[in-house]
């Protein structure tokens, strides 16, 4: 009789994997990342349906949106801020992120590239004398996404 339950070695360890960021064909590994969270949100309208005393909800399209932490120490992001002030030219870019855990051998790795993300704001400046170290963040939109690799189906689910 198979398994009924998942392993705990199979869990993904959330600090395995890696993220890079493409900026107008440059590469970059995203090592200072701390975290990273992108979410789809499908939008909904109501549709009325007669005979019925309730609505039903219809998918009309959905919207990409997250968030990263990462360490102050890159002035990358910073770089399409200012070019944004200076100029007025909004620079769209790439996230791939990798989730891997060697422990994890069953479950292998997923691999998700976030397209035309855009940055919402960010630092210009910080400094704080009761940092340990200093932090960076933004939240971002995309408009577009892949699943170019996926987990491997656990022995416990089929």
């Amino acid at each position: 009789m198979p398994e009924t339950t998942m392993h705990a070695r199979d869990a993904v360890h959330g600090a395995q994997g890696v993220a890079w960021v493409t900026i107008e064909g440059n590469r970059y590994k995203f090592a200072q990342l701390i975290n990273l969270e992108a979410r789809m949100e499908k939008t909904k309208t109501q549709v009325p349906i007669m005979g019925k005393t309730g609505k039903g909800n219809k998918a009309t399209g959905w919207e990409g949106t997250g968030s990263a932490t990462f360490h102050y120490n890159t002035s990358i992001f910073r770089r399409l801020l200012k070019r944004y002030k200076d100029t007025g030219e909004d620079v769209y870019f790439d996230i791939q992120v990798t989730n891997e855990d060697s422990s994890a051998k069953s479950t292998g790795r997923q691999t998700t590239i976030l397209k035309d993300c855009n940055i919402d704001g960010g630092l210009v400046a910080s400094l704080d004398a009761d940092a340990e170290y200093l932090e960076d963040d933004f939240d971002f939109t995309f408009e577009d996404w892949d699943l170019v690799e996926e987990f491997s189906m656990l022995p416990e689910m089929q």
